[in-house]
């Protein structure tokens, strides 16, 4: 079995004494690399500052060994803060009036790329298998390529993948198609990325769609395919049955009084429809009474990005939003919304979605949403929730049980949160099933071999 190397933005070590941390992608890779023997090397998240980075820092557990690198003051603010979060983030969510292109910051991209790549070289033997993730490292291939390897290279995009109009507005778009096509394996998270992926290099007349997911582009042949990430879902199901005697979950239970609990979990981010949602609430609070002093809607935000002045300004207007509600709809003894803005442990965070009658799930656009599957993996099978999902987060391909919603129709998401309160207990059992018995299947470990089983074939 050849040697694993996973290369991503950032690496997550393990927990003290080895234990796998908290997340499904990292329980998954690390499973992979400790089973195959091999390397994880990313970003170590810190900065040298206007000196060079120190050589690799390099730690062993177990069969991984951990490749870490600082990056310069100008690299962060280039290539992370600028192009990557920027430019590629936004576009990749369909919002064009959000992107800032700026030629400096492209040159850093591909630059740090680079940089990376240099890195990466003396550790690789010949028969590695390469495992790139996510947005940030699109052009890696391109450059061991350019070095001389020809090992298996695979890619894995975590968020979407825009239609050929949407991506066409971005300046270098092609330099960033040519990029993936120096991978053997480029993988989506939904049929439609993949399509939308396919449709850009045919419309754009630098590739051709060979069938069988087969492409070629800039003189290379390569595959395209979609896997949609999952979760640890029986590991994750135990968890939340568990969390009901979590101290903060008793104290939460306690608090909503007899009402019921409504739950968003996102980071702070434009592409989650926080905002929305909260207007959605609001209408259904007003379009029906008897639910006054009967439901508490409990946001969870932790900040997100806050180098990033957008990311700021919205986490203002979230605040002043549910203020409002709150000041507008509130009682002296109810609380409509209760808003929270840091992070919450993971088994609280189980407890929670376990305790909540609605999951509202509704991003303006999202690659997969990992905390759909998790709402639907916590709850008590008995008398489980309902999952409002937007029709615009690839959970939306998979999740067939979910209360499908266009988050930007605030009177019909309002209307469907009313659906899922008032739903026979037969429906909920049923709906949660079908969407509980696919997590199972295709669980996050099932998303690592399919790839990987692709990548080598």
């Amino acid at each position: 079995m050849s040697r694993l190397v996973v290369v991503s933005n950032r690496v997550t070590l393990p927990a003290k004494g080895g234990a796998a941390p908290a997340g499904g992608l990292a329980v998954a890779l690390q499973a992979a690399l400790q089973e195959r023997g091999g390397i994880w090397m990313g970003w170590s998240g810190k900065s040298s500052g206007s000196r060079e980075p120190e050589p690799l820092a390099q730690q062993q557990h177990g069969n991984i060994t951990y490749a870490l690198t600082d990056l310069t003051k100008t690299d962060v603010e280039e290539y992370y803060e600028g192009f990557a979060n920027r430019v590629l983030w936004p576009i990749c969510h369909y919002r064009l009036d959000l992107a800032e292109y700026g030629r400096k910051e492209m040159a850093g991209y591909f630059r740090v790329n680079r940089f990376l790549a240099h890195r990466l070289a003396p550790l690789l033997q010949e028969d590695d298998v390469i495992w790139v993730h996510d947005y940030h490292l699109i052009p890696l291939a391109a450059e061991l390529r350019q070095m001389g390897f020809k090992n298996k290279i695979g890619f894995f995009l975590h968020i979407p993948w825009p239609p050929a109009d949407v991506l066409f507005t971005m300046p270098v778009h092609e330099e960033i198609m040519r990029g993936l096509s120096h991978y053997d394996l480029v993988g989506f998270q939904t049929d439609h990325d993949l399509s939308n992926f396919g449709g850009g290099l045919v419309r754009e007349g630098i590739g051709d769609a060979l069938g069988d997911g087969r492409f070629t582009s800039y003189g290379r042949t390569f595959r395209g395919g979609y896997y949609g990430i999952g979760i640890e879902t029986a590991a994750f199901a135990d968890f939340a049955r568990k969390a009901a005697s979590n101290i903060m979950v008793r104290k939460a239970r306690q608090s909503i009084e007899g009402r019921d609990l409504i739950i968003g979990v996102d980071r702070l981010d434009y592409s989650k429809g926080i905002t929305q949602r909260i207007d959605a609430f609001e209408q259904f609070v007003k379009a029906n009474p008897g639910y006054h002093n009967k439901v508490t809607y409990l946001q969870i935000t932790p900040k997100s990005r806050s180098e990033v002045p957008e990311y700021e300004a919205m986490q203002r207007t979230v605040a002043e939003q549910a203020g409002r509600v709150n000041g507008a709809m509130g009682t002296v003894d109810w609380v409509p919304i209760r808003y929270i803005n840091r992070s919450i442990g993971r088994p609280v965070l189980a407890g929670l979605y376990r305790l909540a009658k609605i999951g509202l799930v509704t991003p303006l656009r999202d690659g997969m949403n990992l905390v759909a599957k998790e709402y639907v993996a916590a709850q008590d099978p008995e008398d489980p929730g309902v999952l409002v999902l937007s029709r615009f987060a690839g959970a939306a391909r998979e999740l067939r049980g979910a209360l499908l919603v266009n988050p930007y129709d605030i009177e019909g998401t309002a209307n469907a949160i009313a659906r899922g309160l008032s739903m026979s207990l037969e429906e909920r059992q049923e709906r949660w099933r079908g969407m509980m018995d696919h997590l199972l299947e295709r669980d996050v470990m099932r998303w690592c071999d399919d790839f990987l089983k692709d990548l080598q074939a």
